[in-house]
């Protein structure tokens, strides 16, 4: 897979993607890199610190956040991708469930959309998507957490979603799939599909998974947001041991360093 002119080997390597959100209300690191010095400050520890794809935010997407208009979203991200594309040399992936956002990101140098909604928020996205030709994340999620089966009917779930890309004329190579820890899943199921992830692999895509400092986390260790980092660092390791390609973090050093000592064990 080619994200913003660099080759990513997903079935052969796990990949870190630094996470930085420019709202006020985002539940880990809410209003701490809302400032564009701020937020380049950010960016530059990331890449130091070994970040392979950065993943920009403009909304909080945790559960119950309050929506933000496309304007206000559009303001919080557009000046940060071009400021990032004219400083830095790493691909961009861009956090939004909207289309227009997605497609003024993707003119400011975007190089991947993170889609929390797989395509579900409407047609225009997956035409968007196409369109540029460029790869998505696309999360599992849904407006209730009820399921029938559990397992099945995520597996259901993302055949639809995957059907819906490939029909708006998205490449198989230029899609991933993310599990949506956290999203309409409740903390025993969250568990359940952890505990599962390398059947999610006979879909055939690479799989990014985003943990960090989530409330399965939280509940498991009974710890704050700010206190969740070995938590996080375990079940990222676990994903790694899946298979997954990729791994959303917030704090990017130490996960690193513990893929790098995974690589050389793996190594030899």
């Amino acid at each position: 897979m080619v994200i913003g002119g660099k080759e990513f080997k997903t079935k052969e390597k796990t990949y870190l993607m630094g996470i930085l959100n420019f709202t006020p209300d985002s539940f880990s690191d809410g209003g701490k890199y809302s400032g564009l010095d701020r937020a380049l400050f950010r960016v530059e520890e990331m890449v130091k610190e070994g970040a392979d794809i950065l993943d920009l935010g403009g909304e909080s997407t945790r559960p119950g956040a309050t929506p933000v208009e496309v304007s206000e979203e559009l303001n919080r991200v557009i000046p940060v991708i071009e400021a990032v594309k004219k400083n830095f040399d790493i691909p961009l992936s861009l956090d939004t469930y909207k289309a227009v956002v997605a497609e003024e990101g993707i003119k400011a140098g975007v190089d991947l959309i993170n889609d929390i909604w797989g395509l579900q928020q409407g047609e225009d996205m997956a035409r968007i998507i196409a369109k540029y030709q460029i790869p998505c994340c696309l999360m599992h999620n849904r407006k209730q957490g009820e399921y029938q089966n559990f397992i099945e009917d995520i597996m259901s779930d993302f055949s639809s979603i995957i059907h819906t890309a490939i029909k708006a004329g998205i490449r198989k190579e230029n899609i991933i799939l993310d599990p949506g820890i956290g999203f309409a899943k409740d903390t025993k199921q969250n568990l359940v599909l952890l505990s599962r992830l390398k059947e999610l692999k006979v879909l055939g895509f690479p799989l990014l998974l985003g943990v960090s400092r989530k409330s399965v986390v939280g509940n498991i260790l009974k710890l704050p947001v700010e206190e969740r980092l070995n938590g996080t660092l375990a079940l990222n390791i676990l994903g790694y041991m899946e298979g997954c390609a990729f791994l959303r973090v917030h704090d990017v050093r130490p996960h690193k360093e513990a893929l790098t000592m995974l690589e050389a064990v793996r190594g030899r």
